[in-house]
């Protein structure tokens, strides 16, 4: 919002940490009512939380034939996220291709909201020890 406000040009794409257990809604809306694409930091939230594994996750990928990690980009595109996962594995590379030809219905939307836990798996600018942290460190460059 700083960004938006401070600037005369609004950026075309804003990346952030996007994924099942912080799946940034509200930001989402404000960045679309603003013109700003959202693309997905961590898609897969670095493997924290022990995502590959995840009941929800892993019954999602069975119902549909399609791994975790093709469910969880499936699910980032139909929400209109930008998604450009990184891997070096060919294969990998291959099935993070092949996420198109099912649809996430109501319910399985609904199961992976569920997972939201509405705060980052790494670090929140918003946090004041956060701020601190990171005021200090940049005093000391």
């Amino acid at each position: 919002m700083d960004f938006i406000v401070h600037n005369e040009m609004v950026p075309a794409v804003n990346q952030i940490e996007t994924h099942p257990f912080h799946q940034q809604v509200e930001t989402q809306k404000f960045l679309a009512e603003n013109n700003v694409q959202i693309e997905s930091w961590g898609p897969f939230a670095e493997g924290k939380n022990n995502i590959f594994h995840n009941e929800v996750l892993s019954s999602l990928a069975a119902k549909h034939g399609k791994t975790v990690a093709q469910v969880i980009l499936h699910w980032l595109t139909q929400r209109d996220v930008v998604v450009i996962p990184k891997s070096v594995r060919k294969e990998r590379m291959a099935d993070n291709f092949d996420i198109f030809g099912f649809d996430l219905d109501t319910s399985d939307i609904e199961a992976i909201a569920a997972l939201d836990t509405g705060q980052s798996l790494f670090f929140d600018h918003r946090d004041p020890a956060m701020v601190k942290f990171l005021s200090e460190a940049k005093r000391n460059t």
